[in-house]
């Protein structure tokens, strides 16, 4: 089973876009989209996306992207 990465459209909208299509070409990772998280507070604050239902942040899409690989290399979600 992949780890699931969950973006939320208006995150999309304030710039996690580019981390979503970088994920997006990664075959282990099943990556998708919602209209809403429920993460409002989070979500006009940074860049954010779910991955297997914990939150997991970054100040730009590079770092996004970073923090998502890194979160699951350390609880072995792979």
């Amino acid at each position: 089973m992949f780890p699931i990465v969950e973006f939320c459209v208006s995150n999309l909208a304030q710039g996690s876009q580019a981390a979503k299509e970088i994920l997006e070409k990664d075959p282990n990772l099943d990556v998708v989209e919602y209209g809403c998280l429920s993460y409002c507070g989070q979500c006009m604050q940074t860049l954010f996306a779910l991955v297997n239902g914990e939150m997991v942040s970054g100040n730009n899409p590079a770092e996004l992207v970073e923090n998502i690989y890194t979160f699951i290399e350390e609880n072995d979600i792979m």
